[in-house]
């Protein structure tokens, strides 16, 4: 069993497109009450379950009769999605009810969980919903978001989710049952059975497509949904839907073991996935960073974005990305400051500065 309830008091689980909805867009209702069958054994034993549920656009593009499985145009996904999570959460209440469950409902968008109210607000509602022992069932807001303000999988949203519920596990079912070395298409692919480490060596072994085409997530997402989560945690599993009750049986599976658990503040700031804007640093800072100091001036060598005092910024050192924090400046006077000692900058500037460009207590390490 994936993620026992002894030792998981609370879990996250993604399901799919292609596992809830069949090819003419119809429930695949059968293996929907084996989930909420698995669902029940488990919230009997103790653990609290969310669900990140895929399918509203399948759903609601079957109903409208829109072609391309409602994805011809973003209008149309947004029709589909509108109509579809109606019928979306009408099932999963209804299969969960017949297990003596409550469902209910949330619909967020990729700003709710990357403010930091909005994510506060959002994780009261869970954690409430939970102690009292309902199921939520939880999917982005595809009737409202666009390409640039969306999520865009359900992989890393049931990340996110796991992280704002404070959950331990969190579980991608897909149409695959785990990360392989190369595509599994390929002869002499090797299934991963444990990623203790999410290096770029792992992240090569990602193949981009969705096996179903109905689903928006491939291999891909899913390493970033494991960072996201391993980061907040919380170990996470991919595993194959395409079997009956999933969640109880014992089959193949990967596992991506979890790190020391950060402060929650710092955890939001590393699961985040938009920042507005970016400071550059060399190899000097980048290794004073590692080893839990300040982001100076003196170590920043450029900016790029716009942002004021409070913005979350990502800091770039000479190999990517080392970190994500709030910036104690904006970048006008970021930029000014780039390579200057401490106290150069109350002349710089023209009043006592800030210590840091960023502040240890306000920047998680990626």
């Amino acid at each position: 069993m994936l993620f026992p309830p002894e030792n998981c008091p609370r879990i996250v689980v993604k399901i799919g497109s292609a596992l809830l909805v069949d090819a003419a867009g119809g429930v695949r209702r059968a293996w929907l009450e084996g989930i909420a069958a698995d669902i029940a054994e488990r919230v009997a034993a103790g653990q609290q379950v969310a669900v990140v549920s895929s399918g509203a656009i399948a759903l609601g593009a079957r109903r409208l009769n829109l072609p391309k499985g409602g994805r011809a145009s973003l209008e149309d996904a947004q029709a589909a999605a509108a109509t579809g999570q109606i019928a979306l959460g009408h099932t999963w209440a209804e299969v969960l009810a017949a297990r003596g469950l409550t469902a209910a409902q949330i619909l967020v968008t990729l700003d709710d969980l990357e403010d930091r109210r909005r994510y506060l607000n959002a994780a009261a509602t869970l954690g409430r919903l939970l102690q009292l022992g309902v199921v939520p069932i939880i999917n982005e807001n595809d009737s409202v978001a666009t390409a640039e303000i969306r999520f865009g999988d359900n992989d890393r949203l049931a990340a996110r989710v796991a992280q704002a519920a404070g959950a331990q596990g969190v579980v991608l079912l897909s149409d695959i049952d785990g990360l392989y070395d190369r595509n599994p298409a390929l002869p002499g692919a090797l299934h991963i059975a444990r990623v203790e480490r999410i290096d770029a060596g792992v992240a090569a072994m990602a193949d981009t497509g969705s096996a179903s085409g109905m689903g928006s997530g491939g291999m891909v997402s899913k390493i970033q949904a494991a960072r996201i989560a391993t980061g907040a945690g919380a170990a996470l599993a991919i595993a194959s839907g395409r079997i009956d009750r999933p969640l109880s049986a014992e089959a193949r599976h990967t596992i991506f073991t979890p790190e020391k658990r950060k402060r929650a503040r710092k955890a939001w700031l590393a699961g985040r996935l938009t920042a507005k804007g970016a400071i550059e640093v060399d190899a000097g800072a980048a290794q004073a960073l590692a080893a839990g100091r300040s982001l100076l001036a003196a170590g920043a060598t450029g900016v790029t974005g716009r942002f004021a005092r409070g913005d979350v910024v990502t800091i770039e050192g000479p190999d990517g990305a080392i970190a994500r924090g709030l910036a104690e400046y904006d970048a006008a006077e970021a930029q000014s400051l780039l390579g200057r000692r401490s106290e150069e900058h109350e002349a710089i500037l023209g009043y006592a500065p800030r210590a840091a460009l960023v502040h240890r207590n306000h920047m998680a390490l990626l």
